[in-house]
């Protein structure tokens, strides 16, 4: 893996979200910088990975309170950013990839316009101009037949097709950050090296920073230049190799899932009470 770039694309600092409806904060002190690399969000459903990551496209809902000491992208403060101007940002300088692509594309529009609603959304161009930089993108994620992918509508693409349409969409207007909440978790073992490459050969290519968030510890281990590790909205471990995992709960996490190479008879099981003994000695 090459250095990463230091130039700070995001930086967060005692980043707190909490919602009305309870006392117990969803994100809680985190901290961390980002630059042109490749940066992971690691742990199981509820850690408050996603949380994280729609806090930073201000994507939250009304009842959510957030606060940090600095929040900010391209050292724009995230915080007291209008919401027009949020709006501007959001698929320009900021995209999202959701995790299924399903939810994510519109049902009853075809492919092609969508592609192109991007272009003409982001890069101000004409019908005709849209409909071009979109047949670019398509054949850039490597669509074959792109003229008749964009005649199908979304039920008529595999999953693995929708997701590359999804960051076709998403990277089209060269985003500045770019971050992917569970990217290949709808798709088949098959693809997923795949898609990865190529988030990974786009990104590189802009200049882009990547937050990648994923529950697949040895996923983002082997994809990610570092990784965070989240348990109870709180940064508990920062790991540039999993080897050097000390935290009993990314431990724990790494002993959970399969590994091919040292099969078990039966897979580990978190210890909750040690994970949050240490977490209260902290």
């Amino acid at each position: 893996m090459s250095a990463p770039d230091q130039t700070k694309i995001l930086e967060v600092r005692d980043l707190a979200v909490s919602f009305a409806q309870s006392s117990l904060r969803a994100v809680d002190g985190v901290s961390f910088s980002l630059g042109a690399e490749r940066l992971g969000i690691v742990g199981e459903s509820g850690s408050g990975k996603s949380t994280l990551g729609r806090a930073i496209m201000r994507l939250l809902p009304g009842s959510a309170k957030v606060s940090a000491s600095e929040f900010s992208f391209e050292g724009r403060d995230i915080l007291s950013t209008s919401e027009r101007q949020m709006r501007a940002l959001r698929g320009n300088r900021l995209a999202l990839i959701m995790q299924d692509p399903r939810y994510s594309l519109n049902p009853v529009l075809k492919i092609g316009r969508q592609v192109a609603e991007a272009a003409r959304l982001h890069k101000k161009v004409g019908k005709s101009q849209a409909d071009a930089l979109a047949r670019d993108m398509l054949q850039r994620v490597r669509i074959a037949d792109v003229e008749r992918v964009m005649h199908l509508y979304p039920h008529q693409i595999s999953g693995g097709m929708g997701q590359r349409v999804m960051i076709a969409m998403m990277l089209l207007a060269r985003p500045r950050l770019v971050i992917a909440d569970e990217p290949t978790s709808a798709l088949d073992v098959s693809v997923r090296a795949d898609v990865l490459k190529l988030l990974d050969e786009l990104v590189t290519e802009n200049g882009s920073g990547l937050l990648l968030i994923s529950h697949d510890i040895r996923m983002v281990a082997a994809f990610c230049q570092r990784m965070l590790v989240m348990y109870k909205g709180r940064v508990v471990e920062e790991l540039t190799d999993l080897s050097a995992a000390t935290h009993p709960y990314t431990r724990g996490l790494i002993a959970a899932m399969p590994d091919p190479r040292h099969p078990v008879r039966r897979l580990q099981t978190l210890d909750r009470q040690a994970i949050d003994a240490i977490e209260v000695r902290g």
